[in-house]
């Protein structure tokens, strides 16, 4: 059996990688979502996530809960450690993930793939000032950090996410099809 590949979403706030990761689930039913735990408060839309208290996520982390963390806006990120057992298995498992943890992963995980998704400055403030959970400060700081550059350590492919959503999705759905990655 080969190993699975954990394929890393990254990019700036409001570029649609929910959306997008939705999109890719939908046409890869065997590619496993997985679900980020957050010290963000529940119910506040956009991905599915396992909302906890920044007392809990410490001691999550402290006990192993994760492998792989990072801090951003404010909030604590969490990807479950199962994620390494199911790649290590040959399932797919497709992540959101902060672009600062990207080297992190990359030595974690044999099989990896970034997927970098993009928009133009005027389509992300205009989708994060829509979904308002953020402040206008908020909002200029998530801009300020999406010019942030990086660098993944693994096979990468750069998706435009400024036209219609099943563009971008069929985009990145033929980029993992054929997307060949270090063994």
């Amino acid at each position: 059996m080969s190993q699975g590949r954990f394929i890393a979403v990254v990019g700036p706030s409001g570029v649609g990688k929910d959306s997008i990761m939705a999109g890719i689930k939908a046409a890869l039913p065997q590619v496993r979502l997985v679900r980020r735990i957050i010290t963000r408060p529940p119910g506040l839309g956009g991905e599915d996530y396992d909302p906890v208290s920044p007392e809990r996520f410490d001691q999550m982390a402290r006990a192993g809960a994760f492998c792989l963390h990072w801090s951003a806006h404010g909030l604590c990120y969490g990807i479950p450690t199962d994620v390494v057992d199911a790649t290590r298995t040959g399932t797919d498992c497709l992540a959101n993930l902060s672009r600062r943890a990207l080297p992190e992963a990359a030595a974690l995980f044999d099989r990896f793939v970034v997927l970098n998704i993009t928009a133009s400055p005027e389509t992300l403030a205009a989708r994060l000032a829509g979904r308002a959970r953020e402040t206008p400060a908020e909002i200029r700081q998530r801009l300020e950090r999406a010019q942030m550059g990086f660098a993944p350590g693994g096979d990468t492919v750069t998706i435009r996410n400024d036209g219609p959503l099943p563009d971008a999705v069929a985009s990145a759905v033929a980029a993992l099809n054929q997307m060949t990655v270090r063994p």
